[in-house]
């Protein structure tokens, strides 16, 4: 659909805002990931603007911030880099790793949880947030006209999560002790080139994602939070996987 400029159009007629949350997280190469998010994110302006709409809340990701790591974090620049250059009232959100109900990204990691290993990058940090406060902060942006910013938000953990605690916090939402596995970079990309041959155009562990995961600092940056006044976390971490664990568990998708 991000392709067809009269679909977009039509999406965005009517509309006093735009949140453009599409884009690709997999792909074979930097021209699929351009194609779908930095190609696409410029036809949603193009329609934004035909529609007359002049509120553009744009979805990036903490891979921005280094876009040299990796496909994924150059294409989301780029991106940004149009929305920027839009000359409409803009918010870029870089979200931390997002879970919640429904997710699947975050889904291997609970299932690692529940079968008690759970297998993690070369030691570093991470922040998180649940899908429920971003949603909040991606619709107060939308109704807040007060400027053009870019916000990382998080759960409000000042610090983040080093790998080793989050997989723990995984395994208490799971109700399981886990084992916390970190390996190295050379193991990463060799488990992704086996994928890679095992699942040709299909595989989760891409190169391009090896380089992001191994990177150590993947927390928001803390003065570019949402201000308080504006949005602030209401999902403690904890209780939000022990939730989500609970859904991935009537509806079928965890076991154990």
């Amino acid at each position: 659909m991000l392709e067809d400029p009269t679909a977009l159009r039509r999406l965005a007629e009517g509309a006093a805002a735009v949140v453009h949350v599409a884009g690709v997280v997999n792909a074979r190469d930097r021209a699929g990931f351009d194609a779908g998010n930095a190609a696409g994110t410029a036809a949603m302006l193009a329609a934004a603007r035909a529609a007359g709409i002049d509120r553009f809340v744009h979805v990036s990701t903490l891979a921005a911030r280094e876009p040299s790591l990796s496909d994924y974090g150059a294409s989301k620049a780029l991106a940004e880099d149009h929305v920027r250059a839009s000359g409409l009232s803009w918010a870029i959100v870089r979200p931390p790793a997002v879970y919640g109900p429904r997710d699947r990204e975050m889904l291997e990691l609970f299932r690692m949880a529940a079968r008690g290993i759970v297998l993690l990058p070369p030691k570093g940090r991470l922040s998180v947030i649940a899908a429920e406060d971003l949603v909040r902060l991606l619709l107060t942006l939308a109704i807040d006209r007060s400027g053009s910013v870019t916000y990382e938000p998080d759960d409000g953990r000042a610090t983040g999560w080093d790998h080793t605690g989050f997989a723990r916090a995984l395994g208490v939402a799971v109700g399981r002790r886990v084992l916390p596995v970190s390996a190295p970079a050379a193991a990463l990309r060799i488990v992704s080139r086996i994928e890679g041959w095992v699942r040709p155009g299909k595989a989760k562990l891409t190169a391009d994602r090896v380089r992001y995961f191994c990177h150590p600092d993947w927390v928001s940056t803390p003065h570019a939070h949402p201000p308080a006044g504006l949005w602030r976390p209401e999902v403690l971490t904890p209780e939000g996987l022990r939730r989500t664990a609970d859904w991935y568990r009537r509806e079928g998708w965890l076991r154990g």
